[in-house]
């Protein structure tokens, strides 16, 4: 029994010791990133390229919209051949939107590759300052409060994000 109570009050008196010796601060992506311009361009560049490549698979689909309602209407004065012909050309269209649709916004699509190259650069930068301040500061760990980490409080003087912004040369 005195073993048990002399390791149980060891480790009541070392635990402060080893949670003191750990350090942590949280940032707030959301307010870094909406505070950098270059984050700003890039998504609005984002949407813009989108939205045109959204109309030109729109365009293909409308396309195949209206040859499919044109065969409707002609397809009792159609020859068997005409309307094999015509069946065809609708599926090749649609195929075409298709495989359009996968190659702008599929997983390895344009949108993608466009989106990593220009986040990648902005989101190395940050990391770059987080760490540079971690290791200044002695950070073990540094957490995004922002993202659904399930963080239930934070204390804003942990909180580092203004410090980053900073530290890459924007004010706030």
């Amino acid at each position: 029994m005195n073993i048990k109570k002399f390791v149980m009050a060891l480790a009541v008196l070392l635990l402060p010791a080893v949670a003191s010796a750990q350090k942590f601060a949280l940032i707030d992506m959301e307010f870094v990133l909406k505070n950098i311009p270059a984050y700003e361009r890039a998504n609005e560049q984002l949407n813009q390229v989108s939205k045109k490549w959204q109309a030109e698979v729109d365009a293909l689909s409308t396309e195949a919209q209206t040859m499919y309602k044109n065969y409707q209407n002609e397809v009792v004065f159609l020859s068997q051949e005409q309307k094999k012909e015509r069946q065809d050309a609708i599926m090749e269209k649609e195929k075409a939107a298709a495989e359009l649709k996968r190659k702008y916004f599929g997983p390895d699509g344009e949108l993608f590759k466009k989106r990593a190259s220009l986040m990648t650069p902005i989101q190395d930068e940050i990391y770059n300052a987080v760490k540079d301040i971690a290791d200044l500061r002695g950070y073990q760990l540094v957490v995004d409060r922002a993202s659904n980490a399930g963080i239930i409080f934070g204390s804003p003087k942990i909180d580092i994000s203004n410090e980053v912004l900073q530290k890459l040369g924007y004010s706030y």
